[in-house]
């Protein structure tokens, strides 16, 4: 049962917790005894003290006649006695008629008040003994009474450890189902976690509500199942894009190959080369993007670093040689930490999309809006519709002649754009642009 405990986080939680009340209410409850202990004494020989004293004064001012019974002026404190200096009950009240000397403490000159205890054969008592003057022949006047139940016997001790016993065992109790239904989110976690597996990596966890650590726990692991599920994807994908895309140039290359070994008098070699050539480059520049597509969000190539983005632009622009003139409005200091060369292809092929489809202007914007770096590369073409927008980042998406893959690019820019974009926390989309398209990225700003 302890081994269970042991490896039970919810048994540790409440171990703790009960040991913890335990240290707590235990010298609580002990200190609670003894204060309440002294309290009753306290007052108990405060009422003696008093009756002692008025019962002395009364015997010095001569108003009170000895032999007579002793008159009780607070009803508690009913044991009372003159007792003379060899022992001899002088005077006593009705209660203690019967009783011998209640005590034999005789007080001083010096000390002429003692509080004390006495135990006599029928009962034990509380009293205070008063030295009537300071001649060596001074009576001397013990006034008390029955020692309290709550001071003669053990019973509040019983009713506060009872008490404290019992609160003790509620805090266990109550801890360990706070502590079940606090952890019963990540046993349901669990289970769920259980039952994914690698064929399957869409199901996700129940998010409990609100905003404490179970919650967090719980985005996490959709975010990682999230990771996790869209890296199969990108493999799964790779596989297919590979197996679909590198089939018509292999097979357009192997085509003209054959032919040319059926008919080797009949073939233009000059001719043959060329477009062999073009088949290469065209396999070449596929593989490349389809490696790096697989590569994003792997820590292959992925040494960050703060990259500037107006300096990011100006350098790509210095390197090209556009048909059509890139008109650039760069804010300065707008930085983000990211991949340098991820973030170049970016922009390279943002403007390789606006080049292909511009008719008279490309502009490149760089600005900071609200802690976060805006890049927007903006072109006069054909307008991309709203129901596109986020199809036009799929691999090999085609929306009209005038976009295919076929105009001069792979197919692949988009969605490398895309993946760097959410691989650097961000995000690229469409936005509403008159008379042209308008391509924006959004990444968390350095």
């Amino acid at each position: 049962m302890s081994a269970l405990w042991a490896r039970s986080l919810r048994g540790r939680v409440t171990l703790i917790a009960t040991a913890v009340a335990a240290l707590v209410l235990t010298p609580v409850s002990i200190g609670g005894v003894i204060a309440t202990r002294a309290l009753v004494e306290g007052g108990v020989f405060e009422d003696t003290r008093d009756t002692a004293e008025h019962v002395a004064y009364e015997m010095r001012s001569g108003a009170l006649p000895m032999g007579a019974a002793l008159p009780v002026t607070k009803p508690p404190i009913n044991l009372i006695q003159v007792v003379g200096p060899d022992g001899q009950v002088l005077a006593t009240s009705d209660a203690a008629r019967n009783l011998p000397p209640l005590s034999d403490v005789r007080p001083t000159a010096e000390n002429r008040v003692i509080s004390t205890t006495n135990c006599l054969p029928t009962e034990c008592v509380h009293l205070s003994a008063v030295r009537v003057s300071v001649f060596a022949d001074s009576p001397v006047v013990y006034a008390g009474r029955s020692t309290p139940d709550l001071l003669a016997s053990r019973t509040l001790e019983m009713i506060v450890f009872t008490e404290i016993a019992v609160l003790i065992a509620l805090a266990g109790w109550a801890t360990w189902l706070v502590t079940g239904r606090a952890l019963r989110p990540v046993a349901t976690m669990r289970e769920e976690l259980d039952a994914v597996h690698a064929g399957d990596l869409s199901s996700r966890v129940t998010q409990p509500p609100g905003e404490d650590e179970v919650a967090e726990l719980a985005r996490s692991v959709n975010g990682t199942l999230a990771r996790l599920e869209r890296s199969a994807e990108q493999q799964r994908q790779f596989a297919s894009d590979a197996s679909h895309e590198l089939r018509t140039p292999i097979a357009g290359l192997r085509a003209q190959l054959e032919s040319a070994q059926l008919y080797p008098e009949d073939t233009d070699v000059e001719s043959l080369v060329s477009s062999a050539l073009r088949d290469t480059d065209r396999l070449e520049a596929i593989i490349t993007d389809l490696l790096l597509l697989a590569r994003i969000g792997s820590r292959v190539d992925a040494a960050r670093e703060r990259v500037d983005l107006a300096e990011l632009v100006r350098q790509e622009l210095s390197v090209r040689s556009d048909k059509i003139p890139v008109r650039a409005d760069l804010a300065e200091g707008v930085a983000v930490d990211g991949v340098r060369l991820q973030l170049a292809r970016v922009l390279t092929n943002l403007l390789d999309n606006a080049q292909r489809h511009a008719e008279r202007f490309v502009r490149v914007e760089v600005a900071r809006e609200d802690g976060v770096a805006v890049l927007s590369v903006e072109n006069d073409g054909v307008e991309i519709a709203e129901r596109d927008r986020d199809r036009i980042f799929e691999r090999f998406t085609r929306l009209d002649a005038a976009r295919s893959r076929d105009a001069g690019g792979t197919g692949l820019g988009l969605a490398i754009a895309r993946d760097v974009a959410m691989a650097h926390r961000g995000q690229i989309t469409v936005e509403d642009f008159l008379g042209g398209a308008r391509f924006v990225l959004r990444l968390p700003a350095a």
